[in-house]
């Protein structure tokens, strides 16, 4: 497995916390879910939103991505790469099955340090 490949849009490298600026610079990007060690599922992320209330320390976002009608991915922690932003671990939620496919959401809620 290769390491995270260094991005200049993010301050550091995804095996660290992440930032919603770290995929507003990836949205329209394709990102390879492994279903398994043969198989690849490709999701599109159409959408980076920071959701960060005015009083919270920290911050929060939301990333959506767009996938086909089949498979379905069931709520779970899916290891994904992208060319850029490499290997990634994220808890996708099923959100909207739509004509043309489902959509997921990973949404991020940490504190500041």
């Amino acid at each position: 497995m290769s390491p995270p490949v260094e991005d200049p849009y993010i301050a550091c490298p995804m095996s660290e916390p992440t930032t919603t600026t770290a995929f507003e610079h990836h949205v329209n990007t394709t990102y390879h879910v492994l279903l398994n060690e043969e198989d690849t599922l490709s999701l599109e992320l159409i959408e980076a939103t920071d959701k960060t209330p005015e009083r919270f320390d920290g911050e929060q976002f939301s990333l959506i991505f767009k996938g086909p009608t089949d498979p379905f991915l069931p709520q779970q922690i899916c290891p994904m790469n992208h060319e850029v932003l490499g290997r990634l671990d994220l808890f996708l939620v099923p959100i909207d099955q739509q004509e043309d496919g489902f959509l997921y959401e990973a949404f991020f809620n940490r504190a500041a340090e």
